[in-house]
């Protein structure tokens, strides 16, 4: 799963939509990988697609990411 400008999604990236620029990918269901809160047991039914946790809007579900999701910051690998 990529973003709009072609990079790839990973969980744990940071996030923007609008005026909310701290936005967090907690699953990445297309590449089968959930986190301890956002396990496959929820979410897997989608089947494709990943889940942003945004402070402001929710949880929000792309089944492809839109031009206005903006990567702010790339989830640190542990390296």
């Amino acid at each position: 799963m990529n973003y709009a400008n072609g990079q790839r999604v990973h969980v744990g990236d940071i996030v923007g939509l609008g005026g909310d620029r701290e936005g967090i990918v907690v699953c990445c269901i297309s590449d089968g990988v959930y986190t301890e809160n956002h396990p496959e047991a929820a979410w897997g039914y989608l089947e494709r697609g990943f889940i942003v946790d945004f402070p402001k809007y929710g949880l929000i579900h792309y089944d492809e990411a839109e031009v206005d999701l903006e990567l702010i910051s790339r989830a640190s690998t542990g390296n």
